[in-house]
């Protein structure tokens, strides 16, 4: 009898404090990197849907004004008749392509921030400008975060060189619930490929997902457990089981 109890109370234990394997949770675990294999250099380069802000400035102001957008101002909450000044960006079209003035199409996607910016003072040296000073940004990179995350959502960034950590970061990182093994989904040459991403391992750093690509979107799926308890409604069902199954056990062990 003194056995039966004893066996009941360690199913009671094994039941309601059961936890998640640390293995299963901790992030870079003790796996080799090839260092080679790391990308470092990373740079991102243009896509089709991509805004461009494109800044062209020299010594010699005038010679640069007739190679930017114009300037355009958002209307003031105050009573001032003037806004805050927002520089205009260029739509990448599906060619690829910008069309920038005076130069008319200029073929961008598949370039770098350095490539474009090499591309463009070529073009503008020294015919049109003798020492032109180029600032190029993208001003609506983004990815999307979904799943098992604390906050879920599309984030919109400043900074062009951002990795599956930083994304998850700025979503509140993945639950304790969430696994561990998530997806990269990236649209290539007009298709979506997935790639898969293993958190427990240090080779994640070797991925060629690690750093992300304009409208990249990660998913992140619930752990099994949590996959099965979503079967059940949590407001009724499960909650009638597991009450009536403590009741049981308890009962057996008082007698």
């Amino acid at each position: 009898m003194i056995n039966k109890k004893i066996a009941i109370l360690t199913m009671l234990i094994a039941i309601f404090s059961s936890c998640i394997s640390p293995k299963k949770v901790v992030y870079f675990q003790n796996d080799e990197i090839d260092q080679n294999l790391v990308n470092n250099d990373y740079k991102t380069v243009f896509k089709a849907d991509d805004l461009v802000q494109i800044i062209v400035s020299s010594k010699d102001l005038e010679s640069a004004i007739p190679f930017n957008l114009p300037i355009i101002t958002t209307e003031s909450i105050t009573s001032s008749p003037v806004g805050q000044p927002i520089f205009q960006s260029y739509l990448v079209d599906s060619n690829g392509e910008i069309d920038f003035p005076v130069l008319g199409k200029i073929k961008v996607a598949g370039l770098t921030r350095e490539e474009l910016i090499s591309d463009l003072i070529n073009k503008l040296s020294p015919d049109y400008i003798k020492t032109p000073i180029i600032n190029i940004r993208i001003t609506n990179f983004s990815v999307t975060v979904l799943g098992d995350v604390k906050v879920p959502g599309r984030y919109t960034v400043k900074n062009e060189r951002l990795t599956i950590l930083e994304a998850l970061g700025l979503a509140g990182d993945i639950e304790m619930t969430g696994d561990r093994l998530i997806q990269v989904i990236r649209e290539e040459d007009g298709k979506k490929k997935i790639y898969e991403v293993n958190l427990l391992s240090k080779k994640m750093y070797t991925s060629p997902v690690f750093y992300l690509q304009q409208n990249d979107v990660i998913y992140v799926k619930p752990n099994y457990a949590k996959s099965q308890y979503a079967v059940f409604n949590p407001n009724t069902g499960l909650y009638v089981s597991i009450a009536s199954i403590f009741i049981a056990l308890v009962s057996i062990i008082v007698k």
